[in-house]
């Protein structure tokens, strides 16, 4: 039986196995057999900041990642103690707040450094720093022309013991292409950048490169530690099915049918009408919509699973609801609707979601929300 098929217990959920994240954490430290980051930012992809993060670590995880630094303070706050890197950051951060919780401060600008070098003095902590290279994604941190002042001024800083640099980084734009060219130069200029930081004494900073998808497809790239994110959760980031990785889904969404009805044919559905029934039929209300962030765009275009079947979305998603057409299947108020889970038992998958949006299941695991309950179930990081 599915997740849902054992009793859903509230209006419409999101249903996370902390089980499904200690696994795949598991499986990935194995595939690599060095330190691993798990990446637990934006509430952990959906997931659920604090116990994603803990079923991580139950997995192996060596430490955890995030964006910004509210989200590693929730941490702390919630009793992790684990190794944690924050790497967004605007001027004016309270980074003295950072470095009394111990975590560790990515900075891809001078000015930027400066603001922690400042925190540190005013603290007396020695702030535990990761310096961000600009290898080809053009988006954050320090370009090649940039790099060698903000080595230098790390290496002054670390000399003065007012930061110690921890780590050297760097994201990659293609990973989920492995025989993309652009892999070879971000490589490159990564490890260009990385001997920069040697010759200039951060000869202790560890360097990692690898995201999920250089995780599961580019050895070349996993370095001293690798950094997934989406994967830990069962998700292929190369768009795939999961299981050639060694992963499961972590996350089923559903909801159950608040109403239903018999119409005629040439019943239009929904606003705008995209939708008319072809014959005498049941339609089924489903009490969740773009406000819960089922993407507007699923209307009649994205599968659920309903009365055994699977169904595509009837006319528009509304605000608060949606409508599918089950023909003359039996279904009643109550009734389960899957929108995706691990694809084990007939339900979409986010994979699936994303194939017929034209979109990524990144997007689509991190903005359902609104009014589903979350529910975890299994025990890892609980006992």
């Amino acid at each position: 039986m599915t997740q849902v098929q054992q009793g859903l217990d509230s209006r419409a959920e999101v249903v996370v196995d902390l089980d499904a994240i200690a696994a795949n954490t598991a499986a990935l430290r194995d595939r690599v057999g060095r330190p691993l980051m798990a990446v637990v930012k934006a509430d952990a992809y959906g997931h659920g900041l604090v116990p994603a993060a803990r079923a991580a670590l139950a997995g192996g995880a060596d430490a955890l990642g995030v964006t910004v630094l509210e989200e590693a303070l929730a941490l702390r706050a919630a009793g992790v103690t684990a190794p944690l890197l924050s790497w967004q950051h605007a001027p004016g951060e309270d980074y003295a707040a950072g470095l009394a919780a111990d975590v560790e401060l990515s900075v891809n600008a001078e000015w930027a450094l400066a603001e922690v070098v400042d925190a540190a003095r005013a603290t007396g902590r020695t702030a535990r720093v990761q310096l961000f290279a600009d290898t080809g994604l053009s988006r954050e941190g320090a370009t090649p022309e940039a790099w060698p002042g903000l080595v230098a001024a790390a290496a002054r800083a670390q000399a003065d013991g007012e930061i110690a640099v921890t780590g050297l980084w760097s994201h990659m734009a293609y990973a989920d292409a492995p025989t993309h060219p652009t892999i070879g130069a971000q490589v490159r200029v990564f490890e260009e950048a990385v001997a920069l930081a040697r010759r200039a004494g951060l000869t202790e900073a560890r360097w990692h490169l690898a995201n999920s998808a250089a995780t599961v497809a580019l050895p070349e790239t996993w370095y001293d530690m690798v950094r997934p994110g989406v994967a830990v959760y069962g998700l292929d980031p190369l768009g795939g099915d999961p299981a050639r990785h060694g992963l499961r889904p972590a996350m089923t969404v559903q909801a159950r049918v608040a109403l239903t009805k018999r119409v005629p044919a040439g019943t239009g559905v929904s606003y705008g009408h995209t939708y008319t029934t072809g014959a005498e039929t049941t339609l089924a209300l489903v009490p969740v919509g773009y406000a819960d962030g089922v993407p507007r765009a699923a209307g009649n275009r994205a599968p659920v699973l309903a009365a055994g079947v699977q169904r595509t979305i009837a006319g528009r998603v509304c605000m608060d609801q949606f409508v599918l057409d089950v023909g003359d299947d039996p279904i009643d108020p109550g009734d389960a609707v899957v929108l995706w889970g691990a694809g084990d038992h007939g339900e979409p998958t986010a994979q699936e979601w994303a194939d017929a949006l034209d979109t990524i299941h990144y997007e689509l695991v991190t903005r359902v929300g609104g009014r589903f309950r979350r529910r975890h179930v299994g025990t890892a990081g609980l006992v």
